[in-house]
Formats: structure tokens, sequence, C-alpha cells
């Protein structure tokens, strides 16, 4: 990269515009150390100098309210948006070092949401938001593109149906127009308390779909269950890496004497999981691998007799009308396609001797 430290002034603005110019995801202060942006998943040092607590507090404190100093000052932690003119929109994360130093993160949210069609999604996705009722996760680790994937599925129901939609995150991100749905958009601390209180009430607000922003706990996970069980589509994320692990995740978080009604509920409410990674491309810039599950009768059956080592196999069966695809088929099509390379399908695999196998070299 090149060296930029003439090109701009230090103040937050100019460090959130860098981040626009370079196309990047995410800008990180930490002090002692120079500002960095992430770039197709790489971090790159901006070349400004190394930052000192008080720059760091001074170009934080720049983008909050007094509220939310005093909220980061006891809680040590402050999630929050922001959308600055002529610039974008920005989520971003203050958080204390071992040091006692201000830290802080930010992770650009674009202002034009994309359709499913441009982020090339899977197909199925287009059916899975027809459904009037039923619980759909997007699941993946941190930077995996799950909110921009959520965004583009309600951003294709914004164009075609008269939904009342709420949104429950932590904090807002993507702003809709209404088009022909209607949005309420609801951030925990500034107009709930939680996301298990936000969405217990949410059953009162008549709406038709809900998006949670992250399942965090039991009584979240409950009361989503709930939802999509009593005739709501209820949008969820988790940071799981697949189906399987999603589904265990969410059984294991309640207590044994739990667990078979929540497989009883998760069998009939669950209606599919997307699990995603970004992957780097040939050529630049990354791509997104969906792992693609389906609730099927079949399936329906594993999940309620708590036999969810089974659904792997379940979901490689008659894949031309489910939908369906494993993380690896997804990874091998790419590879195939010249999409991405082999040393990159091998180490997003979870699977790498199957993966070996449906491809067809060796490791």
């Amino acid at each position: 990269m090149p060296n930029l430290a003439n090109q701009l002034n230090t103040d937050i603005h100019s460090l959130l515009k860098t981040v626009v110019h370079n196309k990047a995801s995410d800008l990180h202060l930490v002090v002692n150390s120079e500002p960095q942006i992430r770039i197709d998943g790489v971090l790159r040092s901006l070349e400004l100098g190394k930052s000192s607590g008080s720059d760091i507090q001074h170009l934080c404190y720049a983008l909050i309210t007094d509220a939310q100093k005093h909220e980061l000052e006891s809680k040590k932690e402050l999630d929050f948006a922001v959308e600055l003119p002529n610039i974008g929109r920005f989520r971003g994360n203050y958080y204390y070092t071992s040091n006692g130093k201000l830290a802080a993160s930010f992770r650009i949210v674009p202002i034009k949401i994309p359709t499913l069609d441009e982020i090339r999604a899977p197909s199925v996705l287009k059916d899975l938001i027809k459904h009037e009722k039923g619980l759909i996760l997007v699941t993946g680790p941190t930077g995996s593109g799950k909110s921009t994937t959520l965004a583009a599925m309600l951003n294709e129901i914004n164009q075609n149906e008269r939904k009342h939609i709420i949104t429950i995150e932590d904090p807002v991100e993507f702003i809709h127009e209404n088009k022909k749905a209607l949005f309420s958009y609801r951030n925990i601390g500034a107009d709930t308390l939680s996301y298990a209180n936000a969405l217990k009430y949410a059953l009162r607000q008549d709406p038709d779909i809900i998006l949670v922003g992250e399942l965090r706990d039991k009584e979240t996970v409950a009361t989503a269950i709930t939802a999509a069980e009593t005739g709501h589509l209820v949008f969820a994320t988790l940071h799981t890496n697949s189906a399987i692990q999603t589904i265990n995740r969410i059984i294991d978080s309640f207590d044994g004497s739990e667990q078979i009604q929540v497989r009883n509920m998760l069998s009939v409410s669950l209606c599919a999981i997307i699990s995603q990674n970004l992957v780097p491309k040939v050529g630049g810039g990354r791509v997104a691998m969906h792992e693609i599950f389906v609730n099927t009768p079949a399936i329906s059956n594993l999940i309620r007799e708590n036999k969810v080592h089974q659904i792997y196999s379940q979901m490689q069966l008659n894949q031309a009308n489910t939908g369906m695809q494993t993380q690896n088929q997804a990874l091998a099509k790419a590879f195939k396609s010249g999409i991405i390379t082999k040393e990159n399908a091998m180490r997003y695999s979870t699977n790498i001797q199957e993966l070996t196998n449906i491809i067809g070299v060796s490791v």
C-alpha cells in the first residue's frame, strides 16, 4: 500500500474516508500501533505513525455523544452505528486494552443495500424468503458477510412483499428505504434493554418478519423459536461454522431436562441454515462460500430423535430439488471454476480429506 501520510489529516473522518477510498472493510485503532485497515481480509498499515492513548481517545470521542461516552466509561465497551454525510455508514466498537487505553474497530456498512443477485447468493435463498413462518439462520465467523446476506434477503422481500419487518440489533446496521415493506428498527440499549426483551414485545407489535441480530442467550433462542413456531418468519445469526454445529449449539444451550422439548420445537420451526465464509478470489477480492441446509421431513425426524450426526448425509440427497449443498461442495465448485485456488479451498475446508476426494487432487 502506498504511504498515505501526506494524503490525509489524521482526524476520524479522514481515516474513515480512507477505508471507503481503499475499498477496505475495517479500520483498527490500537495504542502504540499505526492505524490499520483490512483489505480483502488482510490488515494493511496506513503508515501514519503510532497512535498514543490520547490520540485514539480524541479520534474516537469525536463520533459519540456524552451519553455514549458515559456508557463506554462505565461498561468498558460500546457498540454503535454512525452515518457520516458524503463518507458512509459504519458500525463501531470501542473497547479498552490490557493497559487501560482505548481502542476501536470500525466496520463499513454499505448504504446501498445489495440484491441477492449482486452478491451471487445461491438461488434457493429467493425461495426461502417466501416462507410465511419459520426460523432462518445465517451463521459464520465474524467478518463472513452474515449481515450483508441478511440485508440482501430483506431487500428482496422489501421489493416484493407488503410486510412489517422489525429488526432488533446491537447496533442497527443496514437501513432500508421502505418500498413495499415497512421497517421498524430497534437498537439494543437505546430503544430496548435486551434482545430477549425486544423479541418478547415484538410479538405484540404486529410483525410479519423479525430480524434478531444475534442469538446470544437461552432466553433469546427460546423466544425466537416460539415466534417462528407461532406464525412469524424469524431471521437470526449465530457464530457457528456449519448447520450441524448450529443445531447442536442451540440444543446444548438448554439444560438436559429442556432439550427434548427444544428438539421437538426446533424440528418444526427450523426452516433453513445458511453457513458462510469469505474466501480470497483468484485475482483479488473475496467470495462467499455457502453451506445450505433446508429442513425436510426426514431431517426434522432426525432432529426430534436426537440423531443430528446423520443430518450431513441427508443434506447430500436429492440436492437438485432441495437446493442444499455442503461447504465442501461449494468450495470444490468454486475451485473447479477457477474462482479460488486449491490452497484456499483446503484452507477454508472443515474436512480436508472429504474435499480432496471431491476435487480429485492430493493435499
